[in-house]
């Protein structure tokens, strides 16, 4: 197996530490600078499956970097991390196409998860595409694959929420059930194939939309999915599962309902909107 190379850009001793300790493995070849053009001149010189880096540095900062590797080495792979998190700069680093993009402080197992992700995975060039890039319009279309389901919910978890933590992870785990729902019902899987997703906020509340490719669905046929259990029988739908083949769960449609305040499906059933109220405003 040929050694993946990693390239770590920080200005801060100790993040080098931590991220070394989390990510070093016996196929992987870790380097370390202090700052962007001693890593434009690395990734100049030889080519890194994954560039981490740091956004505000002296000399040349992350943004002008991860543009710099776009020009010279675009298919590398690149996380950025920053202490000052802003919208704008989320959105440039989707329209720039980082990997991910993660605010200090993080926690290591989150970043070594995505790292993994992102040495394992192939992504496109065009994998995300932005339509709107405004901090509270959002619109993107994001290919077919299940790796991208996890990207788009990074990006979108460092939108700031707005509301207490416990609530901010419950809007995440129903957008991306739905999301995973779009990508594997919807789309089949399928990379020549696109779901549409919006993300909207308002003064009093926060909405997903979600447009999958596919026909659309009937609750009343849906017998993959525990929301069509009978009464008294809440994993009817898991041996239908295995015998369909699909990835274990079916709980999505049903638990999403309970982590939102509004689940609306368009007629077809190949629409829908996740709606979360701010400050009890749907009370």
């Amino acid at each position: 197996m040929a050694t993946q190379r990693i390239l770590i850009v920080d200005d801060d001793p100790e993040v080098h530490q931590l991220l070394r300790a989390a990510l070093e493995a016996p196929d992987r070849e870790v380097e370390s600078v202090q700052d962007g053009f001693a890593a434009l001149r690395c990734v100049e010189a030889a080519a890194y499956d994954l560039v981490m880096t740091d956004l505000q540095m002296p000399g040349l900062d992350g943004m002008t970097l991860l543009e710099r590797i776009r020009e010279i080495r675009p298919e590398t792979r690149v996380v950025v991390m920053t202490v000052e998190s802003t919208p704008e700069n989320i959105i440039r680093a989707i329209r720039e196409r980082a990997f991910s993009y993660f605010s200090k402080p993080f926690t290591l197992g989150s970043v070594a998860e995505m790292v993994d992700r992102a040495l394992n995975s192939k992504p496109s060039a065009d994998d995300i595409e932005v339509f709107s890039a405004l901090p509270n319009w959002l619109s993107l279309r994001v290919r077919c694959k299940m790796e991208t389901a996890d990207r788009i919910l990074q990006f979108l978890r460092e939108m700031r929420m707005g509301v207490p933590s416990h609530e901010e992870e419950n809007i995440a785990m129903a957008f991306r059930e739905i999301l995973l729902n779009a990508i594997e019902h919807g789309g089949g899987s399928d990379p020549s194939k696109w779901v549409f997703i919006t993300y909207l906020r308002t003064k009093r509340a926060l909405m997903y939309y979600v447009r999958d490719p596919g026909k659309g669905f009937s609750f009343e046929k849906l017998a993959h999915a525990a929301v069509a259990n009978p009464k008294g029988a809440p994993f009817d739908h898991v041996e239908i599962r295995e015998q369909l083949g699909l990835r274990p769960g079916g709980f999505g449609i049903l638990m999403t309902a309970q982590l939102v305040d509004e689940l609306i499906y368009n007629e077809a059933g190949n629409e829908v909107l996740l709606i979360k109220y701010l400050n009890g405003a749907g009370s």
